[in-house]
């Protein structure tokens, strides 16, 4: 008798990792998260929790008025809570480093649990395209307040220090 094929590959089925494409919105539909300084300081949010471990995080979009995330979290966090941090830190910041007053976010995030590699790519797809189909841009390496332009930016800036140096050494 044959055996019917699975769907699941084995590292799906035994990981404990759930990733996650996330959508949380500002408060009102206020352009909150536009000023460059905002969005700068909620890519260094992003940044502080990933470097703490708290969740990875394969794609994001700062759009003026919502964030779109696709990340993985372990068994030690839920959505939820890494949620509750995103926002709850990018709201103490602006508070205390601009001196924001206001509510920041809107109640609540919606989720949607990423299966397989397909789903992964659509989801990646989406975030790519949020800030053409809104107008912002023409291209999506042209958005500054997106993972895939930050990377590279951040692979220029490492690989004109890498040739900097090996000028130095000849």
């Amino acid at each position: 008798m044959a055996r019917p094929g699975r769907n699941s590959s084995q590292e799906d089925i035994l990981s404990p990792a759930r990733t996650f494409f996330a959508t949380t919105k500002a408060s009102m539909g206020r352009r909150l998260l536009q000023p460059d300084r905002n969005a700068k300081l909620l890519v260094d949010v992003l940044r502080s929790l990933v470097a703490e471990r708290k969740f990875k995080l394969h794609d994001f979009v700062i759009m003026p008025d919502h964030l779109h995330l696709l990340l993985t979290v372990d068994e030690s966090m839920t959505i939820g809570k890494a949620m509750q941090l995103i926002k709850g830190r990018f709201s103490h910041c602006l508070s205390h480093e601009f001196g924001y007053r206001g509510e920041v976010w809107q109640r609540g995030f919606s989720e949607v649990q990423v299966i397989g590699k397909a789903s992964f790519e659509q989801y990646r797809a989406y975030i790519a395209k949020n800030p053409i189909e809104a107008g912002l841009i023409h291209t999506g390496e042209d958005y500054p307040f997106c993972y895939t332009s930050l990377a590279k930016k951040k692979a220029r800036a490492i690989s004109m220090h890498t040739g900097a140096e090996a000028l130095q050494q000849t």
